[in-house]
């Protein structure tokens, strides 16, 4: 059933230990970290949680639940779409899917379609999804030259008279 040949024999699975003394788990071994890898996920304000304060992190941070204060994270924040957070917020890169009032300093900053974000940006990078709401204002850092438009040459009107052929001796 459920496409399993049952004339095969089954071979039970082997628990898989992480760590057990000197050895390493061999699906671990097989799987390359890169060495410039953002931090993962090292702290979580859950759906039921509510704090308020100063929150700084080496790592990074997903809020599920409710933050007041001040965030500070040296690696990614990941606002859930259950999440509402009223803070000054300073990190590496925030995913933003659920409501975020107070201003937002990071390199990237992405705004899901449930993302609302009610406060200023200072980004090198951001991305807006469709259905996504901000309201304030987006400072890009870079000294970033706009380019030397010309306005368009207005030539001279000529008489109507000259254009249709026609000219009026009076």
């Amino acid at each position: 059933m459920f496409g399993r040949d049952k004339s095969a024999p089954q071979q039970p699975q082997q628990p898989q230990s992480s760590y057990q003394g000197s050895q390493v788990n061999a699906t671990a071994q097989a799987i390359p970290i890169a060495a410039n890898t953002t931090p993962k996920i090292e702290t979580v304000i859950g759906p039921n949680c509510r704090l308020t304060g100063t929150l700084q992190s080496d790592g990074g941070i997903r809020i599920e639940g409710i933050f007041e204060g001040n965030l500070q994270a040296t690696g990614n924040l990941i606002v859930a779409e259950s999440a509402r957070v009223v803070a000054e917020i300073q990190a590496y890169n925030v995913i933003i899917s659920g409501q975020v009032k107070g201003n937002i300093t990071a390199n990237k900053v992405e705004i899901t379609e449930t993302g609302k974000v009610w406060g200023d940006l200072n980004v090198n990078s951001m991305l807006l999804h469709e259905g996504a709401y901000l309201r304030g204002n987006t400072n890009m850092a870079g000294d970033v030259e706009p380019p030397a438009f010309e306005p368009p040459r207005i030539a001279s009107p000529r008489p109507v008279a000259a254009i249709e052929g026609e000219v009026d001796e009076s």
